[in-house]
């Protein structure tokens, strides 16, 4: 008798435990634009590569959250669009008993760390089947970009300026 009381113990002392999982991770959104083919791919200069980079966290309950990374890729050879690739790649991830000071640099940093390889596969893969060479993105320190929004929104709320659209990242490749 004493076993059978323990374990519904056993299951509540659990239940409080920090808890972390990831539900799904899916691809949101893929598109691929040549607007200036087929003329455009006849000129022999090399291609200028621009990366933009953002984070989306929207909250499904209490404990869900959805994490997206939202990327551009644009290629351009003479100031014309080669190709555009806009890509969000997503995750639903549950937090349980995470204490909140912790939550906000999981959401920020350990999420999208799970979700960038996936989202670099996709964007290679889509710019290999639209028989370009493909790019393969640069890896990102998300901790360092999550510290850089910290501080940008910290020096906003001294200002109490208006917020622009300073956060996303552009990366050299």
């Amino acid at each position: 008798m004493t076993e059978q009381t323990s374990a519904p113990q056993a299951d509540a002392d659990n239940s409080k435990e920090p808890g972390f999982g990831i539900q799904r991770i899916y691809l949101k959104d893929l598109s691929l634009e040549q607007p200036n083919a087929p003329q455009i791919l006849l000129v022999a200069a090399e291609p200028q590569v621009q990366v933009e980079l953002d984070i989306a966290v929207t909250p499904l309950s209490e404990s869900v959250f959805e994490v997206a990374i939202i990327s551009t890729v644009t290629s351009k050879v003479d100031s014309k669009v080669l190709f555009l690739v806009e890509a969000k790649q997503a995750g639903i991830f549950e937090f349980n008993n995470i204490p909140p000071q912790q939550l906000d640099p999981m959401l920020g940093i350990t999420c999208p760390t799970i979700l960038y390889p996936y989202l670099r596969s996709n964007i290679a893969d889509i710019i290999g089947r639209a028989g370009f060479q493909p790019i393969h993105l640069n890896e990102i320190n998300f901790h360092g970009m999550y510290e850089h929004r910290l501080m940008q929104a910290q020096q906003a709320a001294g200002k109490e300026t208006e917020a622009t659209d300073e956060s996303k990242i552009i990366l050299p490749h």
